[in-house]
């Protein structure tokens, strides 16, 4: 693990300031790119931050950030934004925030998030999902990513060897990628709030299938469970349906206890080269 860097830690790279009631202002780190553009789950990050700040300050007692349902109207660029929140509820058990992103007077991000607390010692009642059989850390293929893949900076990813056959050519008949991610950018464990950004950290599950490239996402929720335990995470990620251009894609996170902590779904526009 890299040693602490302001520039690359999660918590900074989220981090908002306060300029007025309701609106704050954030930097957009570029370590935090996918081809240029902030990546989905670290945006995911920064409006739950920001609707933390909102709902704190309208009196609420929440810490965490349950669930962050976004659509990505256009997209921002690395540097400064402005968010503007409107704290629709602030209750005993949830808040409701909405978040509007805005950058040179373009809104580039709208979120509803749903605020509430987790607790660490609290036991799961039920659980229907089962973690998802992954090759030891040491046997998987670590990417290192490249320079349009800045996230690589501040992950550690090791895809599990039976779902990487797309990364020689091949076409899978799944659209699955299964994976172990650890978090590298000098700070340390998952926290409730980064498990936002796990949640859009690895690659897309239509690769396998012949996709290209470019799968922007067009609609994003980001569910958090459980707080996580442990340096490692456990990732499934598959395709459900893709149709008409577009990809209904679903993940699942879970750590070191085999316990689900996060899941997500998001609708992504897909092409695929012909013969594909």
């Amino acid at each position: 693990m890299s040693s602490a860097d302001p520039d690359r830690s999660i918590r900074s790279a989220v981090a908002v300031e306060p300029l007025a009631s309701g609106h704050y202002a954030a930097t957009l780190s570029p370590y935090y790119n996918v081809v240029g553009h902030p990546n989905g789950g670290y945006l995911q990050c920064v409006m739950a931050n920001a609707a933390l700040a909102g709902a704190t300050e309208q009196g609420a007692h929440h810490l965490h950030a349950l669930a962050v349902a976004s659509h990505f109207v256009s997209a921002p660029e690395p540097g400064p934004v402005q968010l503007h929140t409107d704290v629709r509820r602030v209750g005993r058990g949830v808040s409701f925030v909405h978040v509007t992103m805005i950058q040179d007077d373009r809104v580039t991000t709208e979120s509803l998030v749903t605020l509430g607390i987790l607790h660490e010692d609290s036991p799961a009642r039920y659980i229907d999902a089962t973690p998802p059989d992954i090759a030891p850390v040491e046997q998987c293929r670590q990417s290192t990513g490249s320079d349009e893949l800045n996230i690589m900076r501040v992950v550690d990813l090791r895809l599990d060897p039976a779902t990487v056959d797309w990364w020689s050519g091949e076409v899978a008949e799944r659209g699955e990628i299964r994976a172990w991610l650890r978090l590298n950018d000098g700070e340390g464990e998952w926290s409730a709030l980064s498990l936002h950004f796990a949640c859009d950290a690895i690659p897309p599950a239509t690769f396998p299938l012949g996709s290209s490239g470019w799968v922007p996402t067009m609609q994003f929720t980001t569910y958090v469970r459980r707080i996580p335990t442990g340096e490692w995470l456990r990732v499934r990620q598959r395709c459900v349906v893709i149709a008409d251009g577009t990809v209904d894609e679903r993940c699942e996170l879970f750590d070191e206890r085999g316990e689900l902590v996060a899941s997500a779904g998001q609708i992504a526009m897909v092409r695929f080269p012909k013969g594909h």
